[in-house]
Protein backbone atom coordinates (compact mmCIF):
# COMPACT_ATOMS: atom_id res chain seq x y z
CA UNK A 1 0.00 0.00 0.00
CA UNK A 2 2.77 2.49 0.88
CA UNK A 3 4.46 1.72 -2.43
CA UNK A 4 1.25 2.61 -4.31
CA UNK A 5 0.81 5.85 -2.36
CA UNK A 6 4.45 6.72 -2.94
CA UNK A 7 4.15 6.05 -6.66
CA UNK A 8 1.17 8.43 -6.90
CA UNK A 9 3.13 11.08 -5.01
CA UNK A 10 6.11 10.64 -7.37
CA UNK A 11 3.94 10.87 -10.50
CA UNK A 12 2.17 14.04 -9.39
CA UNK A 13 5.41 15.62 -8.11
CA UNK A 14 7.05 15.05 -11.50
CA UNK A 15 3.94 16.24 -13.34
CA UNK A 16 4.25 19.48 -11.35
CA UNK A 17 7.95 19.66 -12.28
CA UNK A 18 9.10 19.55 -8.65
CA UNK A 19 12.26 17.81 -7.51
CA UNK A 20 12.30 15.81 -4.31
CA UNK A 21 14.56 18.49 -2.86
CA UNK A 22 12.12 21.29 -3.73
CA UNK A 23 9.13 19.43 -2.31
CA UNK A 24 11.05 18.61 0.86
CA UNK A 25 12.10 22.24 1.31
CA UNK A 26 8.56 23.55 0.77
CA UNK A 27 7.13 21.09 3.30
CA UNK A 28 9.97 21.32 5.83
CA UNK A 29 11.03 17.70 5.41
CA UNK A 30 14.21 15.99 4.28
CA UNK A 31 14.77 14.90 0.69
CA UNK A 32 15.57 11.44 2.06
CA UNK A 33 12.10 11.20 3.63
CA UNK A 34 10.42 12.19 0.36
CA UNK A 35 12.50 9.63 -1.52
CA UNK A 36 11.69 6.87 0.95
CA UNK A 37 7.98 7.67 0.82
CA UNK A 38 8.01 7.60 -2.98
CA UNK A 39 9.87 4.27 -3.08
CA UNK A 40 7.72 2.72 -0.35
CA UNK A 41 10.74 2.05 1.85
CA UNK A 42 9.96 4.52 4.62
CA UNK A 43 9.84 2.69 7.95
CA UNK A 44 7.60 5.10 9.83
CA UNK A 45 5.64 8.10 8.65
CA UNK A 46 3.16 10.12 10.61
CA UNK A 47 -0.30 10.51 9.16
CA UNK A 48 -0.09 14.31 9.46
CA UNK A 49 3.13 14.35 7.46
CA UNK A 50 1.65 12.14 4.75
CA UNK A 51 -1.52 14.21 4.57
CA UNK A 52 0.55 17.41 4.29
CA UNK A 53 2.36 15.97 1.25
CA UNK A 54 -0.87 14.76 -0.34
CA UNK A 55 -2.69 18.05 0.21
CA UNK A 56 0.19 20.08 -1.21
CA UNK A 57 0.09 17.94 -4.36
CA UNK A 58 -3.72 18.07 -4.58
CA UNK A 59 -4.20 14.43 -3.61
CA UNK A 60 -6.34 12.82 -0.92
CA UNK A 61 -6.20 9.61 1.06
CA UNK A 62 -9.30 7.42 0.81
CA UNK A 63 -10.30 4.45 2.94
CA UNK A 64 -12.37 1.56 1.64
CA UNK A 65 -12.99 -2.09 2.44
CA UNK A 66 -10.02 -4.29 1.52
CA UNK A 67 -10.68 -6.28 -1.65
CA UNK A 68 -13.42 -3.97 -2.87
CA UNK A 69 -13.05 -3.36 -6.61
CA UNK A 70 -12.25 0.24 -7.58
CA UNK A 71 -15.09 2.57 -8.44
CA UNK A 72 -15.45 4.09 -11.90
CA UNK A 73 -14.29 7.41 -10.43
CA UNK A 74 -11.15 5.77 -9.00
CA UNK A 75 -10.37 4.18 -12.37
CA UNK A 76 -10.78 7.54 -14.11
CA UNK A 77 -8.56 9.24 -11.51
CA UNK A 78 -5.87 6.61 -12.05
CA UNK A 79 -5.88 7.24 -15.82
CA UNK A 80 -5.41 10.98 -15.32
CA UNK A 81 -2.25 10.67 -13.18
Amino acid sequence: MLFTIGEHIRQVRKKNKLSQTELARILGMSRTTIGQIESGTVREIGVRKLIRILEYLGLELRVRQLGTPPTLEELRDKESV
